[in-house]
């Protein structure tokens, strides 16, 4: 099993459309992927068309009712399998946050019940808020794939998301390998290759040659609760996620640790 978080504290920078379209890129391949939506906004949870969910049967009810994450899963359309999310997640740093084994909550299930599955990678849709969620992820992965958008508050975050970085790896004691991707990138603008070239700068070999465009496509599909592939197979959304998922297999990056 590989976990890999979806992380970045800032919100809207593809951190969904990116975890929504690996998923159905991955399925394509046969590699039968898991999303875990934990972020309480539940929007990887709306783009794969699922809406109206009690929370008992959410990611919400692994933490108030130790429900298995078994029983939360659901099959999607495209083949891979999704836990879902509810806004009662907001709740959970009031109610767990002073519980000291919270935070390794996520990884323990997932151990427990997916560690044998050797096949399955699994892609965590982080909340943008550094709290017991966004640990609950860093602790369960085994790596961090950070959207960075392509924009001028995007790139002075940088700074800001190393730190919010170290702040979660210090309790593990070691770095978590990490890949950046640079996700609305608009080729008509100088703006979006200097960013390119400064994240290059700052992340070396870190960053993902694959580049995101911002298109139409990527911006309709979750409206129709479907990913890009469905959506617009032929599209440049679909081409970009499609290169991007060959990159990080090509790269090892969903291998099991």
């Amino acid at each position: 099993m590989s976990v890999v978080a979806v992380f970045n504290q800032k919100g809207g920078v593809g951190k969904t459309t990116t975890s929504l379209n690996l998923l159905a890129a991955l399925a394509q391949r046969g590699r039968f992927p898991l999303g875990i939506d934990l972020d309480p906004q539940a929007h990887l949870t709306l783009a794969s068309g699922i809406r109206g969910l009690p929370s008992s049967e959410t990611i919400y009810a692994f933490y108030s009712e130790n429900k298995p994450l078994s029983q939360l899963m659901r099959e999607l359309p495209n083949g891979a399998h999704l836990i879902p999310a509810h806004m009662e997640l907001f709740k959970i740093d009031a109610l767990y946050g002073r519980n000291p084994n919270i935070t390794s909550h996520l990884k323990k299930g997932l151990t427990q019940e997916l560690l044998p599955d050797e096949m399955i990678p699994v892609l965590i849709d982080c909340s943008p808020m550094l709290g017991v969620l966004s640990l609950n992820a860093v602790f369960a992965a085994q790596r961090l794939l950070i959207p960075v958008s392509a924009d001028y508050l995007s790139l002075q975050g940088v700074n800001r998301l190393d730190a919010a970085l170290r702040v979660l790896e210090k309790p593990l004691g070691k770095r978590i390998e990490r890949r950046v991707v640079l996700t609305r990138f608009d080729s008509r603008r100088r703006l979006s290759y200097d960013i390119y070239d400064k994240l290059r700068e700052h992340y070396g070999k870190d960053l993902c040659e694959t580049r995101i465009a911002e298109t139409v496509s990527l911006a309709e599909s979750p409206v129709h609760g479907r990913d890009v592939f469905t959506f617009a197979p032929h599209s440049q959304g679909a081409r970009d996620y499609n290169a991007l998922a060959e990159e990080l297999l090509a790269s090892g990056f969903f291998n099991p640790a």
